[in-house]
């Protein structure tokens, strides 16, 4: 069972040229809204690969919060611990260049009530082969209460690092797994030869550090081992969401018994197929769709 403890938000996406600079103006070309919320992907990512998925997390009492929890439901994740609030639904919105690249603003809403009493209240039932994935888009200190209860109860904690925060240093000491991209690694643990910096974060961890890296695959580095997958091949419609998608199928690979390297992998194709559809959550592909993926 994987529970995903984290945010849900309503992603107003706005197709550009270009991303504009500081004080620019640019025309763009479209609009559009989906479910998205790094919680919400990763929970909806997991059970699209076939894994039992629970979200824990807020959202409003409005049609947005409606919306920002429909692909959710339909998928059949777990919404029995999302409280629904007299809040704003949290959002994010996002502009999408011709490249599929993006940058990204969030505003909280209903997410910011995430609270450490919700963490205690939702995670009591946590056991040895459950699997906690967290990011760092609701309160920090319900984030760490969630790991904490994830380590004394036996479950195997994912800590996603975006997005990066003062205090994601001291975080990720304490999750079994902390997945990053090359520029939250940077922040983590330095600029370098990106090898050597992962193995010696590893060692003197004790954990795993695993780094997304695009188009050139993941590398892991646990205290003993280092691990290296490729992407495949592909021209970027999209790249919002794929991050997520690597989150979401190495937990369920990892919850249904694969090797690290395996669950990796799995994650890595899933994020390139991610990345040839607009949005975040209707571009988490099914798992048929990465089973097709690698055996070709």
């Amino acid at each position: 069972m994987i529970t995903v403890f984290g945010s849900i938000n309503l992603d107003l996406i706005g197709r550009v040229g270009r991303i504009p600079k500081p004080g620019e103006t640019v025309p763009g070309s479209s609009f559009a809204t989906a479910p998205g919320g790094k919680g919400a992907n990763q929970a909806l990512a997991a059970r699209r690969a076939g894994a039992r998925v629970r979200m824990v997390g807020a959202a409003g009492q409005d049609a947005m919060g409606d919306q920002a929890l429909a692909l959710l439901e339909a998928g059949g994740v777990d919404l029995s611990a999302v409280k629904r609030l007299d809040l704003p639904q949290g959002v994010a919105m996002i502009f999408v260049d011709d490249s599929g690249e993006n940058v990204i603003g969030i505003l909280p809403g209903a997410n910011a009530a995430v609270s450490v009493a919700n963490a205690d209240l939702a995670l009591g039932d946590l056991g040895p082969g459950d699997v906690l994935v967290v990011q760092q888009e609701v309160a920090q200190d319900a984030t760490l209460t969630a790991v904490d209860l994830a380590r004394r109860r036996g479950a195997r904690s994912i800590l996603n690092t975006a997005p990066f925060l003062p205090s994601t240093a001291g975080a990720a000491k304490h999750a079994d797994i902390v997945v990053a991209n090359e520029t939250e690694f940077a922040l983590l643990a330095g600029d370098g030869d990106l090898e050597a910096l992962m193995r010696a974060w590893a060692k003197a961890n004790g954990r795993t550090i695993i780094v997304t890296l695009g188009p050139d695959g993941a590398r892991a580095a646990t205290p003993d081992a280092w691990l290296s997958v490729p992407a495949m091949k592909i021209r970027p419609v999209d790249t919002v969401g794929a991050g997520d998608t690597f989150v979401g199928y190495l937990a369920a690979g990892l919850d249904a018994g694969l090797s690290l390297e395996a669950a990796m992998a799995r994650g890595a194709v899933a994020a390139s197929l991610a990345c040839l559809k607009p949005g975040a959550q209707p571009s988490i592909p099914m798992a048929a769709e990465v089973d097709a993926a690698l055996g070709r």
